[in-house]
């Protein structure tokens, strides 16, 4: 498991056998159960036809993913650079930073942009989370949470609400206000909860839905205005991590990344985990490509130069471009179709946790470990604003 990631331990009574000890929790028709090791071993047998054993499962299981690895190569008949060859190479960036915000008082862990591309939210290990305004660089709204490590925040579409949590286990909705001297830690509104910390959070296509993933190794589609959970998606052995909307109109599929090395494709509407890919070799922490409708690894963004894992990345606009914040306090961007490093920014004073691309194109926020904001553009291009946060 990566250091930056917080990793909460349950102990307690088994919920079948009552024995107090370290407690593994799993889903049965959707509720949650605390069962301890052995319980689960014995729940898994129970329903094993005659001669069958958890290991010629295991073998089988194994037998299988080498035969869809071999279909899957059958159909692996050119690499993504060959395809991309007579394409014009892009340029390198020039960008230069113009403007530094301060305001956290530690590590920043998450941000997100506004849908109006001039405010944006951003959360932080001092127990905060701060509302933004990009162009004249105030802090519109300062929101003191009731735990510290606020891992995950998200600005709801209509720029209304914003969403946070982290240690507390539960995802939380702000409404705002134009009135900045208003008491937002009073309205606030308490939407999910997991059994375990909460690591990402997004709402959906409108501001009644919301999406989170957590450390209990689960993701969870709610209900914002009553709490209700619409639907849970299981199929994670470990913490998940990170989570992500396709990006289309109805909205119907997202993506988790987590430390049991799988990025995992979800419908919404059936709670199905309808594609999982597992070339990675550790926690998801560096990029790959993958193509939904080949289902299988196209490209891999690295370097022998790059030893750190990266901790977050965007697209740009058009898809062309990749931006990758790195444990190594660097942006490395990249040429997805060449599949070459075409930039990099430097500023950052420790490693960066969230690289996020602004609505229109124009800009790329980045939050980093170092508790400083730092607004930048690209020359010969439009204002890039990168917000860069500080410990």
């Amino acid at each position: 498991m990566c250091d930056q990631t917080f990793m909460a331990i349950t102990f307690g009574p088994c919920d079948n056998c009552s024995t107090t000890s370290p407690l593994m929790n799993i889903y049965i028709k959707n509720e949650p159960t605390n069962y301890c090791s052995f319980c689960v071993e014995m729940m898994a047998c129970q329903g094993l036809l005659k001669g069958e054993t958890l290991a010629s499962l295991k073998n089988e299981s194994e037998s299988l993913k080498k035969k869809l690895e071999e279909e899957r190569a059958k159909l692996h008949d050119v690499e993504l650079h060959q395809v991309a060859e007579k394409i014009e190479v892009v340029s390198a960036l020039s960008i230069k930073t113009r403007r530094v915000l301060k305001g956290h008082g530690n590590k920043v862990l998450c941000m997100d942009w506004c849908k109006d591309k001039r405010r944006l939210v951003s959360s932080s290990q001092d127990g905060k989370v701060i509302v933004w305004d990009g162009f004249t660089l105030n802090k519109e709204h300062a929101v003191p949470m009731p735990c510290t490590w606020v891992m995950a925040c998200a600005y709801a579409p209509s720029g209304c609400a914003i969403a946070c949590g982290g240690l507390d286990n539960k995802c939380s909705v702000y409404p705002l206000s134009l009135d900045k001297n208003e008491n937002l830690a009073a309205k606030k509104k308490s939407v999910a909860m997991h059994t375990n910390y909460l690591s990402g959070c997004t709402f959906t296509n409108s501001d009644m839905q919301i999406l989170t993933s957590s450390g209990d190794g689960t993701c969870a589609l709610w209900d914002v205005e009553s709490g209700q959970l619409l639907q849970s998606f299981h199929g994670h052995t470990a913490d998940v991590l990170s989570l992500d909307l396709a990006p289309s109109e109805t909205g119907n599929t997202f993506v988790s990344g987590g430390c049991d090395k799988k990025a995992n494709v979800w419908d919404m509407r059936s709670g199905q985990n309808v594609q999982s890919f597992e070339t990675h070799e550790s926690d998801i922490n560096c990029c790959r490509l993958y193509d939904l409708r080949a289902d299988r690894e196209v490209a891999v963004y690295q370097k022998d130069s790059i030893i750190f894992g990266v901790s977050s990345l965007d697209f740009s606009l058009s898809g062309r471009l990749l931006f990758g914040g790195y444990n190594d306090y660097t942006i490395n961007i990249w040429d997805v179709l060449k599949g070459n490093r075409v930039s990099m920014l430097f500023g950052h004073e420790n490693r960066v946790s969230t690289v996020k691309v602004s609505p229109d194109g124009t800009s790329v926020c980045s939050a980093s470990w170092d508790n400083t904001l730092r607004v930048s553009r690209a020359l010969g291009m439009p204002w890039l604003l990168v917000l860069y946060s500080l410990t």
